[in-house]
């Protein structure tokens, strides 16, 4: 594989999961850091949806943690949400069958918990042969110190660090066009 292949994301072969950002798991989160991070993925799921690139949500225990948040699940309504009891999103027949439907092969990863759920899903992933892309501005776990070592964990595995500008951008590829122009306006 190249390094362009692994490292430059095309909206052609990528797909965007947002991992069990939930209303009752939020709670217990730093609020300054949880608005970072529903911004930051807000502004992943505009691109997403801006450049047709599927969208697939989890959810961890939606009995006890509650639904994904509504102001972010309002900007992808059709896209599926997938109730799961494993920590890996992996672990899960539903997600795998969705995600193998869509046919892509990079998966942009966001969501919580970084070192529970986000970790063993990326783990997964890269064992599976997809090239996944962490969002870094675009995850968080209840402790700052969790976050970053799970970060680091899944970096020295293969995923590749990147952060909500950086993806934007390189689906974006170009300026100019009418989806540049929406897009980068969020950014500002």
């Amino acid at each position: 594989m190249s390094v362009r292949n692994k490292f430059l994301l095309d909206p052609a072969k990528a797909v965007l999961l947002v991992i069990d950002v939930q209303e009752r798991l939020c709670a217990a989160m730093d609020q300054n850091a949880l608005q970072r991070l529903t911004r930051n993925i807000g502004i992943l799921l505009e691109s997403a949806n801006e450049l047709a690139l599927p969208v697939i949500f989890t959810e961890q225990y939606v009995k006890g943690l509650g639904p994904t948040l509504g102001e972010l699940r309002q900007r992808a309504p059709a896209a599926p949400g997938i109730e799961k009891l494993t920590f890996s999103c992996c672990g899960n027949d539903d997600f795998i069958k969705q995600l193998k439907a869509t046919g892509k092969t990079q998966v942009i990863v966001s969501g919580m918990e970084t070192h529970v759920c986000v970790l063993q899903t990326v783990i997964e992933l890269l064992g599976e042969g997809f090239d996944v892309h962490l969002v870094k501005d675009a995850v968080m776990s209840r402790s700052p110190d969790n976050k970053q070592t799970a970060i680091e964990a899944m970096v020295l595995a293969g995923a590749v660090p990147t952060s909500t500008e950086s993806v934007m951008f390189q689906l974006l590829k170009i300026a100019g066009t009418d989806s540049f122009k929406k897009l980068s306006k969020l950014v500002k």
